[in-house]
């Protein structure tokens, strides 16, 4: 304890000093408000003795999504921001974090709901952090803002995700973003970095006419492999010798995967007719039309300098270089109409050209892999939203008109404001698309790894059902229903008498589809208990899968609790948090991890989970400066049971204490 506080006090007398000059004294109670400096006026000083500067609120600092939702830069202490602050920078409830910083995330829950109307590259397991289209933000700050984060990983190496933006005048603003990660871990050979760039643009005319967003990324996820653990004795004995993990024993220590991704993003559109409000006429109705542009290029890579047995014992090459790519260009044309009666109603046409391929052509005794899918797709859409007093709707739906990919996707979603303290929303969401480009064609040195289905997989269809209240006194209550047919997935055909053998489900993945529909209910409620200063904020997940054959896998119950205190110290100088957080799950058929894919399998032959995950955690906030410092998984110094798992073979992590900070800076 005497390490917690002695780390606390340095950061604390550091960033008060630190940061007395970083901001002009605020002018009003609220610490996330202050003013802007005074500015002389050319005609006259007695001018500038009657006015006041005027005040900026954090709520100038907008935080604009690509549909328009907008925000603002929160620089509060709460406890969302705890359960936000590591490496995917959200709330990971419904995800297992192996044991390294930057490798992949098993699921504890999972959403069928799609954001793409065509298949993606697959290594779904890589994607961890990688930034899609939709989740690139844009900006409007009255002056420039940089907000950095900190944080400490596990062995030789840190996080730290940056970003400056700043407006050159009141309609075009810039931002420039990297997260860059390196960590070692604590095994052998699981060394993870990943060095992620975005810069952005936002701008709109002075007469209110057209409005631009774009973006330009480039992301790139390289991680160690090491297969998991070769004796899981030496990591459940609990023996001293093997307290120091690099000491046990892996699988492989030759291998290596990445992901690399490139993208140029535009969206613009020109208003023909602007609506009007002012004194002399007012017209509700307005027409625009607009363009987007998306080009985006990736590759997935495995790499080994030798050959394992742990994918099979047959391979084309001794040294392992399997490399599958995918270049995508998306440009839609849209028109947009809104009238303040009628709502807005938007049209749109697309065309989708795509380019998923490998390097050579595989032919064997018994079938011929070709090495390319390439084709274009017309996709015609639509979308409407209107506010009716305390109602809204919203809906969006996409259908494929030609191309090989041929799916479709509908969106619809309607909420209703009770009163002040509830709220009330319905959404629906159906579609059919194919699977991932990985499970249609795949290649690999490896001779068990090659497949073609396009022939044999149809497109999965997705038909969901969800509701939420959203009230001050029960809380956010959710519960959705799934039916998934065609549902597609991984899975090994290892026989018994192969795995009496010694041989590994690895060597034998590959992709299926069922037949039967499966039926997939949550309910999720999330409330939080105040006290005067103590709190306790609780998340709890229910699940039910009804299926033919055990492929959905997930635990019955998920939950959350955190049990903290806030205050004021320091004269009020510094706001607290403190607490306890415990986070168990049921156990359940976990999916394995396969590194040569990139992908989780299914697995239906050990159950892992149902053991606690306890952290301690003191944040504090000092201004524009969140710190925090956080014991993650202390429950394990006094267990003697060493059976927590983030995936079979591949152990969750120790105990750890780790540090950092979130800064923001004005100027």
């Amino acid at each position: 304890m005497r390490l917690f506080f002695l780390v606390l006090g340095f950061f604390v007398c550091s960033f008060v000093q630190a940061q007395n000059d970083s901001l002009p004294k605020p002018r009003l109670k609220n610490l996330d408000t202050f003013p802007l400096p005074e500015r002389k006026s050319p005609d006259s000083t007695a001018i500038n003795k009657k006015s006041e500067a005027k005040a900026l609120a954090i709520e100038d600092y907008k935080i604009i999504t690509l549909k328009g939702d907008t925000t603002f830069l929160d620089t509060t202490q709460s406890i969302k921001k705890e359960y936000k602050y590591n490496f995917l920078r959200e709330d990971d409830f419904e995800l297992m974090p192996f044991a390294n910083v930057g490798q992949p995330y098993n699921r504890l829950a999972h959403d069928f709901k799609i954001g793409s109307l065509y298949p993606n590259l697959g290594a779904v397991a890589k994607h961890v952090n990688y930034k899609e289209t939709d989740e690139i933000v844009y900006y409007h700050v009255p002056t420039p803002l940089t907000d950095l984060m900190f944080k400490t990983t596990f062995e030789q190496g840190q996080f730290l995700d940056a970003l400056l933006t700043f407006n050159t005048s009141p309609g075009f603003n810039a931002s420039i973003a990297f997260t860059g990660v390196r960590s070692l871990g604590k095994y052998q050979f699981e060394q993870s970095q990943a060095g992620n760039f975005r810069t952005t643009f936002n701008y709109s005319s002075k007469n209110k006419r057209y409005f631009a967003k774009g973006h330009i990324t480039a992301q790139n996820l390289d991680t160690e492999e090491n297969g998991g653990l070769l004796d899981r004795s030496q990591f459940e004995s609990g023996l001293a010798d093997f307290t120091d993990r690099s000491r046990i024993d892996v699988r492989y220590t030759n291998a290596d995967n990445r992901l690399l991704g490139r993208r140029y993003f535009l969206d613009h559109k020109y208003v023909l007719l602007k609506a009007r409000n002012d004194s002399v006429k007012t017209r509700g109705t307005s027409l625009a039309i607009g363009h987007q542009f998306n080009y985006e290029s990736k590759f997935y890579q495995f790499l080994q300098s030798t050959a394992n047995s742990a994918f099979g014992d047959e391979s084309f090459s001794s040294a392992i270089d399997d490399k599958s790519t995918l270049k995508t260009m998306y440009n839609q044309l849209s028109a947009e109409f809104y009238n303040k009666t009628l709502g807005k109603v938007v049209g749109k046409v697309g065309f989708y050209d795509y380019d998923y391929f490998f390097n050579s052509l595989l032919i064997t005794e018994s079938q011929t892999i070709t090495n390319q899918l390439e084709g274009q797709e017309l996709v015609m859409g639509g979308a409407y939203a209107n506010q009716i007093g305390k109602f809204s709707l919203e809906g969006d739906f996409n259908i494929t008109m030609t191309g090989e990919l041929s799916g479709n996707q509908f969106d619809a979603r309607a909420s209703y404001q009770l009163n002040e303290s509830n709220l009330i929303s319905a959404a629906i969401h159906s579609s059919s698309r194919l699977p991932n480009f990985n499970y249609l064609l795949y290649q690999s040195d490896y001779l068990n790894f090659n497949w073609q289905n396009t022939a044999q997989f149809e497109k999965q269809n997705v038909q969901q059902l969800a509701l939420t209240l959203d009230s001050k006194l029960l809380g956010k209550l959710s519960a959705t229903y799934s039916t998934i047919d065609n549902y597609t997935y991984f899975a090994s055909t290892i026989t018994d008498e192969q795995l009496a053998n010694g041989e590994l489900e690895t060597a034998y993945v590959r992709p299926f589809q069922e037949g039967n529909t499966l039926n997939y209910l949550q309910v999720k409620l999330n409330k939080e208990f105040k006290w005067r200063n103590w709190a306790l904020n609780n998340t709890v997940l229910y699940q039910n899968v009804s299926q033919s054959n055990a492929l959905l896998n997930v635990p019955e119950l998920v939950t959350r609790n955190t049990l903290y205190y806030s205050s004021d110290v320091f004269k009020k100088a510094m706001f607290v948090q403190t607490g306890v957080t415990f986070k168990y799950f049921t156990a359940y058929n976990m999916n394995a991890y396969h590194p040569l894919l990139g992908e989780f399998f299914v697995q239906n032959r050990e159950e892992l989970g149902g053991y606690p995950l306890m952290d301690f955690f003191i944040n504090a906030k000092v201004r524009q400066t969140r710190i925090f410092l956080k014991a993650e998984h202390f429950n394990t110094l006094w267990s003697s049971e060493y059976n927590y798992y983030a995936a079979p073979n591949y152990p969750y992590r120790d105990f750890v204490i780790r540090f950092g900070l979130v800064w923001n800076f004005f100027s």
